[in-house]
């Protein structure tokens, strides 16, 4: 007998055409569509061809006008200012639809670019809105990123007009962006014809005469903006993310099947109901923030937090939960990494008990695996269920997930559990060929990918081929690596990259990092392989203590290597491992595996753009000379 998920997701993939045809029903369309899939120019498959949609309508006026207007939109929760604020849907909507006219007036129009460098401030999400709300195409960038990384993203985009701020606020600390967007412009060839500002209190910036103008005083004369009509297939933002070459890609998101399947999304993944708060606590320069932050909790009538600070130190590892308790959070999704910092600092949860959370009902996490000891941690201190999902920037919402609005399945600790519906995931090996249940292999999912997904790269359909597209033909690489097991649970072990070879064995570095995290002193950590003349390459460990533990190292770091050896066997050859402060990461929270590797290979690398603190690197780098690795740094 089969359950419901299976009904659902067997029926997404068989008939497509019908299963997203219905859950369009639930958007408000200019236009009706041609055809619902697109097929007539593979691999290049388009969504609701011919239909014409406004992203923004579907956020924000039809809401309005079918009764939510006074019901809160976004709640701005900033403890880095001390700051909350709430905007109805109606205030909302009447923000974005001056600072659309803004944007007319400077010139923007349909199909035009517009960078957004900003910091999590309610501007930003004003910004998105207004470009939607015009047909114009926004790219994000993520505030305070170097100015070289914005310089290239300006020459590939094309902006005709910058949204920015005076500067970011970070605990104990303030980061100009004004210079940063400066000194990107100068180094770019392409100059933007206007850059609008909204100026913090915080700091002031200097604004270039003839071509800075200010946020304010131009939303003081602004006329308010319609909503501009596009193509269903037209595309509604850009969002940069690395390239294996170091030049970023630039994945696009179309507008029709983008509202389609976030909206989707909220009620059967995530199961949110129009009215109830939902709070994805990321940044809006990610894909969460875009899909999670802004869209999708618009789309589906929800109140939605944009939260300015951190899950640690501002003021406390208590942060999230006054949160979720101050505005009534019911579900919650963020990374796996800020629950590891505040295991890290508060490891019994005492400061959980300091809050009302009887409306808290789910955690959702995604960004990086999710060990099993995290999520168990998480689960026993709040007591409600722990989803981990997977998914990627360029598939903008989940390919795996425990779909709680379908069907609650049991969870298997270390799975995002199975393929969401559209989605058709499956293990190939290097041959393309499909591999037995349990062996680990590529994790790629069948073409056509569904609603949602990126159709291309911007301006490089060839390079989207090529990257994604031509290793497995006829599927949608990940470069995850992984296996499914005989129920249809995915495991995602690890990047393709970190499946290490050791004296011939493919081994996972994500299932060793499964048995060092459960250790009871260990926070957080990191395994990569580093190159070994004997056996091709070795696993190194690296530890992050909870706070407060002030037991012998090597007593610690002696039973993690018992640990592997017990749980995965003498073939892990794991018997190095060391204590360090904290992990490299990017802002994102992902660590950076693969610049830990380079550096013990003494192979060159480059500082990766979205590092967090590059300094932490010099400490790795300390770590590995200590271990023997890293002799010619």
């Amino acid at each position: 007998m089969t359950s419901r998920y299976d009904d659902i997701h067997a029926r997404s993939i068989s008939d497509p055409d019908v299963f997203w045809g219905e859950a369009a029903e639930a958007v408000h369309w200019v236009k009706p569509w041609d055809s619902v899939l697109d097929a007539s120019n593979k691999p290049f498959y388009r969504w609701y061809t011919g239909a014409e949609v406004n992203t923004c309508y579907n956020a924000l006026d039809v809401h309005v006008e079918n009764g939510r207007g006074d019901q809160a939109a976004l709640i701005y929760d900033s403890p880095v200012t001390d700051t909350v604020k709430t905007f109805s849907y109606r205030e909302l909507r009447d923000k974005v639809a001056r600072f659309a006219g803004v944007l007319a007036a400077q010139g923007v129009g349909k199909g035009d670019r517009v960078i957004v460098y900003m910091p999590m401030i309610p501007q930003a999400v004003v910004a998105m809105l207004a470009c939607a709300r015009l047909g114009a195409v926004h790219s994000v960038v993520f505030g305070g990123f170097a100015s070289n990384e914005l310089a290239v993203r300006i020459d590939d985009a094309l902006p005709k007009v910058i949204v920015s701020a005076s500067c970011g606020i970070e605990p104990g600390r303030i980061v100009e962006y004004k210079p940063l967007l400066d000194n990107a412009i100068e180094l770019a060839n392409h100059k933007p014809d206007k850059c609008i500002i909204v100026q913090r209190a915080a700091k002031h910036a200097e604004l270039t005469a003839g071509r800075d103008i200010d946020w304010k005083e131009q939303m003081a004369n602004a006329t308010p903006h319609d909503c501009v009509p596009v193509a269903a297939t037209d595309p509604l933002y850009i969002l940069y993310t690395s390239g294996t070459t170091g030049e970023p890609k630039g994945v696009v998101r179309d507008n029709g099947g983008h509202i389609v399947a976030l909206k989707w999304s909220m009620k059967n993944i995530y199961g949110v109901e129009p009215g109830e708060v939902y709070w994805a606590a990321s940044d809006v320069g990610w894909v969460v923030g875009h899909s999670y932050i802004v869209y999708a909790p618009l789309f589906n009538g929800n109140t939605t937090i944009l939260y300015e600070g951190k899950p640690v130190g501002t003021p406390d590892a208590g942060a999230f939960w006054r949160v979720i308790a101050e505005h009534k959070v019911t579900v919650m999704f963020t990374a796996p990494t800020a629950f590891r910092a505040i295991k890290k600092e508060d490891p019994e949860g005492k400061l959980i008990g300091e809050y009302d959370l009887s409306h808290f009902r789910t955690l959702f996490l995604a960004g990086e695996r999710t060990d099993p000891d995290t999520l168990q941690w998480a689960e026993q201190k709040l007591g409600v269920p722990v989803i981990d999902h997977w998914w990627q920037t360029e598939t903008g919402w989940s390919i795996c997930a425990n779909c709680i609005g379908i069907e609650r399945l049991p969870v298997k600790q270390g799975s995002p559990t199975k393929a969401v519906p559209g989605m058709d995931v499956r293990v190939l090996d290097e041959n393309a060929e499909p591999v037995k249940p349990g062996d680990v292999g590529a994790l790629v999912i069948k073409l056509p990918l569904p609603p949602g997904t990126f159709p291309t790269l911007w301006n490089a359909d060839d390079r989207f081929v090529e990257a994604y597209l031509s290793e497995f033909p006829g599927y949608y690489k990940t470069a995850d690596a992984g296996y499914i097991d005989d129920d249809g649970y995915v495991f995602v072990m690890s990047r393709t990259d970190d499946i290490i070879n050791v004296a011939g064995h493919r081994l996972s570095t994500g299932a060793m990092e499964e048995v060092l995290a459960a250790h009871p002193d260990v926070a957080e950590c990191a395994v990569v392989g580093v190159a070994d003349a004997l056996k091709g390459q070795l696993p190194v460990g690296f530890l992050v203590l909870n706070a407060g533990v002030d037991r012998e190292e090597a007593d610690i770091v002696g039973e993690v290597v018992k640990m592997v050896r017990g749980k995965i066997g003498p073939v892990a050859a794991f018997k190095t491992a060391t204590v360090v402060n904290r992990l490299p990461k990017t802002r994102s929270g992902k660590i950076l595996r693969g610049t830990i590797q380079k550096i013990a290979d003494d192979v060159t690398w480059k500082m990766p753009a979205t590092i967090d603190d590059p300094v932490i690197l010099d400490e790795i780098t300390e770590a590995l000379q200590g271990l023997g690795y890293a002799k010619g740094a």
